[in-house]
């Protein structure tokens, strides 16, 4: 793909994203797409396990991806300008960690609105962390392998200006926050645009709420897609010195 089309493609606003229809069951096909340990790339890729950083209980000390997750991320890395990085903080995450996430971000949400019912903080809650589940039809994205939280960086691996700390729960966080407030923060909407299209053009769906979260393959990417079929059901696994032993897919069919 020649230059010029890479940059008109990186350049594109980021298109008013829909609202996946929550009530689309997609059947989960397990396709058994192997759990790849990815690896880092001078200049290119960076690994920051965050959670790890952060201590949350069985956080892994690694980033996993399934196959095709990962195949397609090493293509959003080849249209990535060469002065820009990608810098991981987290992709295949146990149900533990999904737990402990939602338990400390339901707890924040609390303290910081005291006023709101527990349905309010739950509704809030579910804005910035998955409910923790195996279920067909809810399963956690990051469980499946197919989900990844990442973000630019500058070829020396220091994040760029991307308009709000990763995890933060503000509207700001929003991808498409900075298109409707353009003049507020200029390097954050373009750094946003390049992130956005890189992963969309492979593959990857992003999460309107979150401007770091993109999804392959796992429910939430085919409720985007309009798919009847998900490639990706929940991974389990045993956790050894936080990192994954052993692991195995919950089911094969639903």
């Amino acid at each position: 793909m020649g230059w010029f089309i890479i940059q008109n493609i990186l350049q594109k606003p980021i298109e008013r994203l829909e609202v996946h229809d929550k009530q689309l069951s997609p059947r989960i096909i397990e396709n058994k797409d192997p759990l790849i340990r990815v690896q880092a790339e001078p200049n290119r890729l960076y690994i920051r396990p965050i959670y790890y950083k952060q201590e949350i209980l069985s956080s892994i000390n690694a980033i996993y991806l399934r196959k095709g997750a990962y195949l397609r991320l090493k293509m959003a890395l080849e249209l990535l300008p060469k002065e820009y990085s990608f810098i991981l903080y987290d992709g295949f995450r146990p149900l533990q960690v999904q737990q402990s996430l939602f338990k400390i971000f339901s707890e924040n949400i609390k303290k910081r609105n005291p006023r709101l019912t527990d349905e309010d903080v739950l509704q809030e809650t579910l804005k910035y962390v998955a409910f923790p589940s195996v279920e067909p039809t809810r399963t956690s994205p990051h469980i499946t392998g197919g989900a990844i939280d990442l973000t630019l960086g500058d070829s020396n691996g220091y994040p760029l200006e991307l308009g709000t700390e990763f995890d933060e729960m503000s509207e700001k966080s929003a991808t498409r926050y900075f298109e409707d407030h353009p003049l507020e923060n200029q390097d954050a909407l373009q750094n946003r645009r390049i992130l956005y299209n890189c992963m969309n053009e492979v593959g990857f769906k992003n999460y309107s709420e979150e401007w770091w979260h993109y999804d392959y393959g796992n429910v939430s990417w085919a409720r985007r897609m309009k798919l009847e079929t998900v490639l990706y059901g929940p991974v389990l696994v045993e956790l050894e010195n936080n990192d994954v032993k052993e692991y195995r897919f919950y089911e094969s069919i639903y």
